[in-house]
């Protein structure tokens, strides 16, 4: 009857060491490109994690709707401007043959412009969550 309890710590090592067997390299590889397929199954809605994997893919167009005074004190790197007041008489500017993410401070003009693009036969339209407050939150660049 003694000698289980003695085996008892060796057997509780083993199970660790099994455990952890499989865990020796933690290194993560680095991400592939976004491929088509994937760009073409984006939500309405997409976080900044996502819409920072995929903002320099070819098929990728990150556009700003904030104004003009808000983009100079900061901006996502490469975002394009078109404030949400010219949308309207600027629709033409909006690629239709490009996963257009659409972004402002919190996420609030940018869902209201994605609702109305998506209304008017945009279907390549999302929103970013959290806009460019969201962005610095999760540590990504910002340009002035």
């Amino acid at each position: 009857m003694k000698n289980w309890k003695l085996l008892l710590p060796l057997f509780a090592l083993i199970l660790v060491l099994a455990a952890c067997g499989g865990q020796a390299d933690t290194a993560v590889a680095p991400e592939a490109p976004a491929s088509d397929t994937a760009l073409q199954e984006l939500g309405q809605e997409v976080d900044v994690h996502t819409t920072y994997d995929i903002q320099n893919h070819d098929d990728v167009y990150v556009l700003d709707v904030r104004e003009q005074y808000e983009y100079d004190e900061k901006h996502i790197p490469n975002v394009n401007l078109l404030p949400m007041s010219e949308i309207e008489g600027r629709l033409d500017e909006i690629p239709t043959d490009k996963e257009v993410i659409i972004t402002c401070r919190s996420g609030n003009r940018s869902g209201q412009v994605t609702q109305f693009l998506r209304q008017n036969g945009f279907d390549n339209v999302h929103n970013m969550q959290g806009g460019i407050v969201a962005w610095e939150e999760a540590g990504y660049p910002v340009e002035s």
